[in-house]
């Protein structure tokens, strides 16, 4: 079986060279310094995190956004999945309190955009004004906006794929070692295969 740290070392190579910090550290590719780390780094997925790193309006906004980066569709979607938990105990756990930076100024931005443009807190604003503020961050017409932007699909994308859900329902769990079948019908391909 798969632990999560091998997981998001899997996941995290399809960000290249902009890949947020923690999602390194936690990977065991780089410390604070771009140096390798070793095993001596404890598994990402035991415990609580060991501090509150959002207010709740954060975790409420955080939680509600993740959900629209990642929605449920025929699949469930990031909530259900586990994911702002994923983020927490990543945020908490594997970050310097300067990592923490882009996230928590992008919640508050992305809040204060909402009740400036909608009248409501974004945790509150409907999901088509939800992708409005997400847009606006990722277009960096914020401040802030793309650094969190970027970061926090990161956090949301590696949480989601690394998660149960995310390996088993998303896409198709071979355990490896697998059987070959070198006579597999393209037709009975219906997710991309994890292992």
């Amino acid at each position: 079986m798969i632990d999560r740290r091998d997981a998001v070392a899997s996941i995290v190579a399809m960000f290249g060279a902009t890949l947020f910090a923690p999602l390194a550290r936690a990977a065991g590719i780089a410390d604070g310094g771009g140096a390798g780390i070793g095993a001596a780094i404890p598994p990402i997925n035991t415990g609580a995190p060991s501090i509150a790193v959002f207010t709740d309006a954060q975790r409420t906004l955080m939680t509600a956004l993740s959900e629209r980066v990642l929605p449920t569709t025929d699949t469930p979607g990031a909530i259900a999945a586990g994911v702002p938990a994923f983020i927490e105990k990543l945020l908490a756990d594997w970050s310097y309190p300067a990592d923490r930076v882009p996230i928590l100024v992008g919640l508050d931005q992305i809040d204060a955009h909402s009740r400036a443009d909608f009248g409501v807190p974004a945790a509150s604003a409907t999901a088509e004004q939800q992708d409005r503020l997400l847009t606006l961050a990722m277009e960096d017409r914020m401040t802030g906006g793309a650094a969190f932007f970027h970061a926090f699909r990161q956090l949301v994308i590696a949480g989601y794929y690394t998660s149960e859900i995310g390996m088993t329902k998303e896409r198709e769990y071979l355990p490896v070692p697998g059987s070959y079948d070198g006579a597999y019908p393209y037709s009975k391909v219906n997710k991309v295969f994890s292992s």
